[in-house]
Protein backbone atom coordinates (compact mmCIF):
# COMPACT_ATOMS: atom_id res chain seq x y z
CA UNK A 1 0.00 0.00 0.00
CA UNK A 2 1.61 3.39 -0.95
CA UNK A 3 2.07 5.90 1.90
CA UNK A 4 -0.26 8.55 2.60
CA UNK A 5 1.61 12.27 1.90
CA UNK A 6 0.95 14.49 3.82
CA UNK A 7 -2.46 16.94 4.32
CA UNK A 8 -2.02 20.35 3.04
CA UNK A 9 -4.09 23.60 3.57
CA UNK A 10 -5.83 25.59 0.75
CA UNK A 11 -7.22 28.62 0.55
CA UNK A 12 -10.55 29.08 -1.07
CA UNK A 13 -11.55 32.91 -1.41
CA UNK A 14 -10.77 33.24 2.50
CA UNK A 15 -11.95 30.25 3.49
CA UNK A 16 -9.65 26.98 4.46
CA UNK A 17 -10.20 23.64 3.18
CA UNK A 18 -7.62 20.80 4.35
CA UNK A 19 -6.47 18.62 1.11
CA UNK A 20 -5.99 15.03 2.35
CA UNK A 21 -3.44 12.46 0.37
CA UNK A 22 -2.70 14.94 -2.35
CA UNK A 23 -0.59 13.13 -4.04
CA UNK A 24 -2.92 9.71 -4.02
CA UNK A 25 -3.30 9.03 -7.89
CA UNK A 26 -7.51 8.86 -8.94
CA UNK A 27 -6.35 9.08 -12.66
CA UNK A 28 -4.37 6.21 -13.36
CA UNK A 29 -4.22 6.68 -17.15
CA UNK A 30 -2.04 9.82 -16.05
CA UNK A 31 -0.40 8.57 -13.11
CA UNK A 32 1.81 11.34 -11.65
CA UNK A 33 1.15 13.40 -14.85
CA UNK A 34 -2.26 15.16 -13.66
CA UNK A 35 -3.81 12.44 -11.94
CA UNK A 36 -3.28 12.82 -8.81
CA UNK A 37 -6.10 14.39 -6.04
CA UNK A 38 -4.02 17.32 -6.39
CA UNK A 39 -4.65 17.78 -9.95
CA UNK A 40 -8.34 17.24 -9.43
CA UNK A 41 -9.04 19.26 -6.34
CA UNK A 42 -6.81 22.27 -7.83
CA UNK A 43 -9.41 21.55 -11.00
CA UNK A 44 -11.92 22.47 -8.82
CA UNK A 45 -10.47 25.45 -7.12
CA UNK A 46 -9.82 26.99 -10.20
CA UNK A 47 -13.08 26.33 -11.59
CA UNK A 48 -14.74 27.70 -8.33
CA UNK A 49 -12.85 30.94 -8.46
CA UNK A 50 -13.77 33.42 -10.94
CA UNK A 51 -11.56 32.70 -14.23
CA UNK A 52 -13.23 35.44 -16.73
CA UNK A 53 -16.23 36.36 -15.50
CA UNK A 54 -18.02 37.61 -11.80
CA UNK A 55 -17.87 34.54 -10.44
CA UNK A 56 -16.51 30.72 -11.11
CA UNK A 57 -18.14 28.43 -13.87
CA UNK A 58 -19.31 25.70 -11.90
CA UNK A 59 -20.59 28.08 -9.54
CA UNK A 60 -22.63 29.70 -11.96
CA UNK A 61 -23.95 26.12 -12.89
CA UNK A 62 -23.73 24.70 -9.34
CA UNK A 63 -24.96 27.84 -7.00
CA UNK A 64 -27.77 26.94 -4.69
CA UNK A 65 -28.84 23.61 -6.64
CA UNK A 66 -29.60 20.50 -4.87
CA UNK A 67 -26.40 18.82 -5.62
CA UNK A 68 -25.44 15.01 -5.53
CA UNK A 69 -21.57 13.58 -4.93
CA UNK A 70 -20.58 11.01 -7.34
CA UNK A 71 -17.40 10.18 -5.36
CA UNK A 72 -14.00 7.63 -5.77
CA UNK A 73 -12.55 8.38 -2.87
CA UNK A 74 -10.04 5.40 -4.03
CA UNK A 75 -9.64 6.53 -7.72
CA UNK A 76 -11.97 6.35 -10.85
CA UNK A 77 -10.84 2.47 -10.86
CA UNK A 78 -11.79 1.76 -7.54
CA UNK A 79 -15.51 1.62 -5.57
CA UNK A 80 -17.88 4.69 -6.24
CA UNK A 81 -19.84 6.27 -3.39
CA UNK A 82 -23.26 7.92 -4.98
CA UNK A 83 -24.22 10.18 -2.37
CA UNK A 84 -27.44 12.13 -2.27
CA UNK A 85 -27.94 12.86 1.59
CA UNK A 86 -25.06 15.35 2.89
CA UNK A 87 -23.33 14.55 6.29
CA UNK A 88 -24.14 16.00 9.08
CA UNK A 89 -21.11 16.42 10.20
CA UNK A 90 -19.39 19.18 7.41
CA UNK A 91 -18.17 22.45 7.80
CA UNK A 92 -19.98 25.40 8.99
CA UNK A 93 -19.77 26.62 5.18
CA UNK A 94 -21.45 23.84 4.16
CA UNK A 95 -25.14 24.78 3.52
CA UNK A 96 -27.80 21.99 2.44
CA UNK A 97 -31.27 22.18 0.80
CA UNK A 98 -34.60 19.98 1.28
CA UNK A 99 -36.30 17.65 -1.46
CA UNK A 100 -38.47 15.31 -1.96
CA UNK A 101 -37.76 12.14 -3.69
CA UNK A 102 -40.41 10.15 -6.30
CA UNK A 103 -41.32 7.98 -2.68
CA UNK A 104 -42.25 11.49 -0.98
CA UNK A 105 -39.43 10.72 1.50
CA UNK A 106 -37.23 13.82 2.13
CA UNK A 107 -33.53 14.30 2.57
CA UNK A 108 -31.25 17.09 2.68
CA UNK A 109 -28.71 17.87 -0.19
CA UNK A 110 -25.46 19.92 -0.67
CA UNK A 111 -26.69 23.20 -1.85
CA UNK A 112 -23.49 25.12 -2.57
CA UNK A 113 -22.84 28.67 -2.12
CA UNK A 114 -19.40 29.32 -1.57
CA UNK A 115 -16.16 28.10 -3.96
CA UNK A 116 -15.20 26.54 -1.12
CA UNK A 117 -18.43 24.11 -0.45
CA UNK A 118 -16.49 22.76 -4.35
CA UNK A 119 -12.95 22.37 -2.83
CA UNK A 120 -14.38 20.32 0.16
CA UNK A 121 -16.40 18.02 -2.13
CA UNK A 122 -13.55 17.44 -4.54
CA UNK A 123 -11.53 16.17 -1.18
CA UNK A 124 -13.92 13.81 -0.22
CA UNK A 125 -13.48 11.63 -3.83
CA UNK A 126 -15.75 13.72 -5.54
CA UNK A 127 -14.82 13.03 -9.63
CA UNK A 128 -18.37 14.08 -10.30
CA UNK A 129 -21.20 17.00 -9.44
CA UNK A 130 -24.13 15.93 -9.98
CA UNK A 131 -27.23 18.61 -10.13
CA UNK A 132 -30.40 18.73 -10.06
CA UNK A 133 -32.56 21.31 -12.43
CA UNK A 134 -34.02 23.43 -9.65
CA UNK A 135 -32.69 26.66 -7.58
CA UNK A 136 -33.50 26.56 -3.41
CA UNK A 137 -35.50 26.74 -2.10
CA UNK A 138 -37.77 25.89 -4.78
CA UNK A 139 -36.75 22.41 -5.65
CA UNK A 140 -40.33 21.48 -6.69
CA UNK A 141 -40.45 23.54 -10.21
CA UNK A 142 -37.48 23.34 -12.05
CA UNK A 143 -35.57 26.07 -14.44
CA UNK A 144 -34.05 24.21 -16.94
CA UNK A 145 -34.85 21.21 -19.58
CA UNK A 146 -32.15 18.95 -19.83
CA UNK A 147 -32.16 17.24 -23.52
CA UNK A 148 -29.63 14.25 -22.91
CA UNK A 149 -28.74 12.87 -26.66
CA UNK A 150 -27.40 9.28 -25.58
CA UNK A 151 -25.55 7.53 -28.19
CA UNK A 152 -26.57 3.85 -28.72
CA UNK A 153 -24.20 0.96 -29.54
CA UNK A 154 -23.61 1.25 -33.34
CA UNK A 155 -23.15 5.37 -32.70
CA UNK A 156 -20.23 7.60 -32.03
CA UNK A 157 -20.14 11.56 -30.98
CA UNK A 158 -20.25 12.40 -34.37
CA UNK A 159 -23.58 11.02 -35.14
CA UNK A 160 -25.00 12.75 -31.68
CA UNK A 161 -22.96 16.22 -32.94
CA UNK A 162 -25.20 16.03 -36.42
CA UNK A 163 -28.56 15.11 -34.26
CA UNK A 164 -27.89 18.30 -32.04
CA UNK A 165 -27.03 20.70 -34.35
CA UNK A 166 -29.00 19.89 -37.30
CA UNK A 167 -32.22 18.64 -36.45
CA UNK A 168 -32.16 20.01 -32.31
CA UNK A 169 -31.03 23.48 -32.66
CA UNK A 170 -33.19 23.89 -35.45
CA UNK A 171 -35.77 22.69 -33.62
CA UNK A 172 -35.85 25.19 -30.50
CA UNK A 173 -34.84 27.98 -32.89
CA UNK A 174 -38.24 27.51 -34.20
CA UNK A 175 -39.50 27.69 -31.09
CA UNK A 176 -37.74 30.18 -29.82
CA UNK A 177 -35.68 28.80 -27.05
CA UNK A 178 -32.24 29.19 -26.29
CA UNK A 179 -30.59 25.94 -25.87
CA UNK A 180 -26.80 25.74 -24.17
CA UNK A 181 -24.99 22.77 -25.30
CA UNK A 182 -22.11 20.82 -23.33
CA UNK A 183 -19.98 17.76 -23.93
CA UNK A 184 -21.40 14.81 -21.57
CA UNK A 185 -17.78 13.67 -20.85
CA UNK A 186 -18.40 10.98 -22.70
CA UNK A 187 -19.83 10.02 -25.97
CA UNK A 188 -23.22 12.23 -25.95
CA UNK A 189 -24.32 16.06 -25.32
CA UNK A 190 -26.25 17.74 -22.69
CA UNK A 191 -28.41 20.94 -23.90
CA UNK A 192 -29.72 22.98 -21.26
CA UNK A 193 -32.59 25.37 -21.81
CA UNK A 194 -33.47 27.58 -19.09
CA UNK A 195 -37.52 27.79 -18.28
CA UNK A 196 -39.30 29.72 -15.80
CA UNK A 197 -39.61 28.50 -12.53
CA UNK A 198 -43.59 27.90 -12.57
CA UNK A 199 -43.97 24.06 -13.55
CA UNK A 200 -43.63 21.36 -12.13
CA UNK A 201 -41.39 18.14 -12.60
CA UNK A 202 -44.59 16.10 -14.23
CA UNK A 203 -45.08 19.20 -16.77
CA UNK A 204 -41.56 19.87 -17.95
CA UNK A 205 -40.69 16.42 -18.40
CA UNK A 206 -43.81 16.01 -20.66
CA UNK A 207 -42.56 18.80 -22.62
CA UNK A 208 -39.15 17.66 -23.19
CA UNK A 209 -40.79 13.96 -24.03
CA UNK A 210 -42.67 15.98 -27.17
CA UNK A 211 -39.37 17.49 -28.02
CA UNK A 212 -37.72 13.89 -28.57
CA UNK A 213 -40.77 12.81 -30.50
CA UNK A 214 -40.52 15.98 -32.82
CA UNK A 215 -37.06 15.65 -33.38
CA UNK A 216 -37.93 11.83 -34.05
CA UNK A 217 -40.52 12.66 -36.04
CA UNK A 218 -38.00 15.02 -38.33
CA UNK A 219 -35.58 12.25 -38.53
CA UNK A 220 -36.60 8.71 -37.94
CA UNK A 221 -33.47 7.35 -39.05
CA UNK A 222 -31.08 8.72 -36.39
CA UNK A 223 -32.94 9.89 -33.44
CA UNK A 224 -35.36 7.61 -30.95
CA UNK A 225 -37.55 8.05 -28.30
CA UNK A 226 -38.24 4.49 -27.20
CA UNK A 227 -37.34 3.71 -23.22
CA UNK A 228 -36.80 0.26 -24.50
CA UNK A 229 -33.72 -0.62 -25.71
CA UNK A 230 -34.61 -3.28 -27.88
CA UNK A 231 -36.42 -0.92 -29.81
CA UNK A 232 -34.04 1.52 -30.16
CA UNK A 233 -31.51 0.52 -32.91
CA UNK A 234 -28.68 2.03 -33.99
CA UNK A 235 -30.12 5.97 -33.40
CA UNK A 236 -29.28 8.57 -30.43
CA UNK A 237 -31.69 7.80 -27.58
CA UNK A 238 -33.58 11.23 -26.04
CA UNK A 239 -32.99 10.34 -22.86
CA UNK A 240 -36.52 12.23 -21.32
CA UNK A 241 -36.24 10.55 -18.22
CA UNK A 242 -33.24 12.96 -17.51
CA UNK A 243 -35.81 15.18 -16.50
CA UNK A 244 -37.81 13.72 -13.75
CA UNK A 245 -37.60 14.30 -10.18
CA UNK A 246 -34.43 13.42 -8.66
CA UNK A 247 -32.57 12.75 -11.59
CA UNK A 248 -29.53 14.14 -11.88
CA UNK A 249 -26.99 15.40 -14.63
CA UNK A 250 -23.14 15.71 -14.35
CA UNK A 251 -22.74 19.54 -14.02
CA UNK A 252 -21.25 21.50 -16.29
CA UNK A 253 -17.54 21.92 -15.79
CA UNK A 254 -17.34 17.94 -13.98
CA UNK A 255 -14.65 16.11 -14.35
CA UNK A 256 -16.25 11.99 -14.67
CA UNK A 257 -14.68 9.04 -14.68
CA UNK A 258 -12.77 8.59 -17.77
CA UNK A 259 -8.73 7.25 -17.80
CA UNK A 260 -7.70 11.11 -19.13
CA UNK A 261 -10.10 13.05 -16.31
CA UNK A 262 -12.71 14.33 -19.12
CA UNK A 263 -14.45 16.98 -18.45
CA UNK A 264 -18.62 17.32 -19.01
CA UNK A 265 -18.35 21.02 -21.04
CA UNK A 266 -19.72 23.81 -22.06
CA UNK A 267 -19.43 24.74 -25.75
CA UNK A 268 -21.01 27.76 -27.96
CA UNK A 269 -23.10 26.00 -30.85
CA UNK A 270 -20.10 27.03 -33.10
CA UNK A 271 -17.58 25.02 -31.33
CA UNK A 272 -20.02 21.53 -30.85
CA UNK A 273 -19.31 21.51 -34.41
CA UNK A 274 -15.64 20.91 -34.00
CA UNK A 275 -14.88 19.66 -30.40
CA UNK A 276 -13.59 16.48 -29.82
CA UNK A 277 -14.55 15.67 -26.29
CA UNK A 278 -11.04 13.84 -25.60
CA UNK A 279 -9.34 16.98 -25.85
CA UNK A 280 -11.95 18.67 -22.72
CA UNK A 281 -10.12 17.99 -19.45
CA UNK A 282 -9.14 19.01 -16.24
CA UNK A 283 -6.10 19.82 -17.81
CA UNK A 284 -7.08 22.08 -20.97
CA UNK A 285 -11.01 23.15 -20.03
CA UNK A 286 -9.22 26.27 -17.46
CA UNK A 287 -7.71 27.62 -20.20
CA UNK A 288 -9.77 27.25 -22.56
CA UNK A 289 -12.42 28.99 -19.98
CA UNK A 290 -10.04 31.65 -19.51
CA UNK A 291 -9.29 32.52 -23.45
CA UNK A 292 -13.05 32.69 -24.39
CA UNK A 293 -15.22 32.76 -20.94
CA UNK A 294 -18.21 30.58 -19.97
CA UNK A 295 -20.80 30.13 -22.75
CA UNK A 296 -23.27 29.12 -19.59
CA UNK A 297 -22.60 32.48 -17.19
CA UNK A 298 -25.85 34.22 -18.56
CA UNK A 299 -28.30 31.07 -19.34
CA UNK A 300 -30.45 32.53 -16.35
CA UNK A 301 -31.23 35.25 -18.60
CA UNK A 302 -32.71 33.64 -20.98
CA UNK A 303 -35.34 31.63 -19.32
CA UNK A 304 -38.88 31.83 -21.11
CA UNK A 305 -42.50 29.92 -20.21
CA UNK A 306 -43.26 26.57 -21.38
CA UNK A 307 -46.52 27.49 -22.96
CA UNK A 308 -45.50 26.51 -26.79
CA UNK A 309 -44.21 23.49 -25.64
CA UNK A 310 -47.41 22.14 -23.44
CA UNK A 311 -49.19 23.12 -26.51
CA UNK A 312 -47.05 20.52 -28.17
CA UNK A 313 -48.11 17.85 -25.77
CA UNK A 314 -51.68 18.58 -25.85
CA UNK A 315 -51.38 18.17 -30.28
CA UNK A 316 -49.47 14.63 -29.11
CA UNK A 317 -51.81 13.93 -26.64
CA UNK A 318 -54.97 14.53 -28.97
CA UNK A 319 -53.11 12.10 -31.49
CA UNK A 320 -52.80 9.59 -28.95
CA UNK A 321 -48.92 9.50 -28.19
CA UNK A 322 -49.31 9.97 -24.22
CA UNK A 323 -46.98 9.65 -21.39
CA UNK A 324 -44.14 7.89 -21.42
CA UNK A 325 -42.48 4.90 -18.90
CA UNK A 326 -41.01 6.39 -15.63
CA UNK A 327 -37.67 4.47 -14.71
CA UNK A 328 -38.11 1.33 -12.69
CA UNK A 329 -37.50 2.43 -9.66
CA UNK A 330 -40.52 5.02 -9.64
CA UNK A 331 -44.58 4.63 -8.11
CA UNK A 332 -46.85 4.44 -10.79
CA UNK A 333 -47.48 7.76 -12.03
CA UNK A 334 -50.71 9.22 -13.45
CA UNK A 335 -51.37 8.83 -17.08
CA UNK A 336 -48.01 6.53 -17.66
CA UNK A 337 -48.46 3.79 -19.65
CA UNK A 338 -47.41 0.17 -18.73
CA UNK A 339 -43.97 -0.35 -17.75
CA UNK A 340 -43.69 -3.71 -19.59
CA UNK A 341 -40.75 -4.19 -22.07
CA UNK A 342 -42.55 -4.71 -25.51
CA UNK A 343 -41.10 -7.99 -26.54
CA UNK A 344 -42.72 -9.85 -23.31
CA UNK A 345 -46.14 -8.69 -23.76
CA UNK A 346 -48.35 -10.77 -24.28
CA UNK A 347 -50.69 -9.85 -27.00
CA UNK A 348 -54.05 -10.91 -25.47
CA UNK A 349 -53.63 -9.40 -22.24
CA UNK A 350 -53.52 -5.83 -23.26
CA UNK A 351 -55.74 -4.14 -25.01
CA UNK A 352 -55.28 -1.52 -28.43
CA UNK A 353 -54.48 1.37 -25.99
CA UNK A 354 -51.07 -0.35 -24.21
CA UNK A 355 -53.41 -1.23 -20.96
CA UNK A 356 -53.28 -4.02 -19.32
CA UNK A 357 -56.83 -6.83 -19.51
CA UNK A 358 -57.14 -7.92 -15.94
CA UNK A 359 -57.96 -11.56 -16.10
Amino acid sequence: MASRSPAEELDVDGIAVRMSNPDKIYFPGLGENGGRKRDLVGYYRTMALPVNGPEGPIMTALRDRPTFLQRFPDGVDGDEIYQKHIAKKRPDHVQSTRIVFPSGRTGDALKPTVPADIVWGANLGTVTFHSWPTVSPDNDHPDQLRIDLDPQPGTDFDDVRRVAVEVLAPLLDELGYTGFPKTSGGRGIHVYVPIEPKWDFIATRRCVIAVAREMERRDPESVTTSWWKEERGERIFIDFNQNARDRTMASPYSARRSSNARVSTPVTWEELAEVDPDDCTIATVPDLVARRGDPMTDIAMHRRGIEPLLEMVQRDDADGLGDMPYPPSYPKMPGEPPRVQPSKKVAAHWDEQGNRIED
